[in-house]
């Protein structure tokens, strides 16, 4: 597994899941500039530390926070509108995906379907899933500052080849 975090003990946690067939194929989704697989990687991962570090139930963290956004649908590349409907309705979805390939707890049920609070109208109902609800929001502004920054850098340099071009 090359994802980037080392730390054994989420790694058994979650490897199951990791190494799924139907998981490995959110590598070919785009989510926030970057593939829904590492997205859904570092949820999970930060969501597991801080969990851990709370003395709550990390273990349940780490696999819920996991499958949060384990639906299909690509979202980067469908109308304003689809997405809106996606964007309310995608952790149903996640939640369909992740019970029908894994055995999940209330608790992991419960952070699948709330973690898009206050958009989708589910309150999460444990401590863990208002964790991974507040790490996927960081995340996805991080995700999509880095995606927006280099858009940018990419407009900037062609419009400095432009004005040396001009310039000449």
């Amino acid at each position: 597994m090359n994802n980037g975090y080392k730390d054994r003990k989420y790694l058994s946690i979650v490897s199951d899941i990791l190494e799924h067939p139907e998981f490995l194929k959110l590598k070919d989704i785009m989510h926030h500039g970057m593939d829904r697989y590492n997205h859904s990687v570092r949820v999970s991962y930060y969501s597991y530390r801080i969990a851990k570090l709370l003395h709550l139930d990390y273990e349940a963290t780490a696999r819920g926070a996991l499958l949060h956004d384990f639906f299909f649908e690509d979202n980067e590349s469908i109308d304003k509108k689809e997405r809106a409907e996606v964007l309310v309705n995608h952790p149903r979805y996640a939640l369909m995906n992740a019970n029908k390939y894994f055995t999940l707890s209330e608790k992991e049920q419960d952070m699948i379907l709330t973690h898009m609070f206050p958009v989708a109208p589910m309150v999460p109902k444990y401590l863990e899933s208002w964790i991974v609800d507040f790490v996927d929001d960081m995340a996805s502004i991080y995700e999509k500052g880095f995606s927006l920054r280099k858009e940018l850098s990419a407009a900037m340099s062609f419009l400095l080849v432009i004005s040396m071009n001009a310039l000449r």
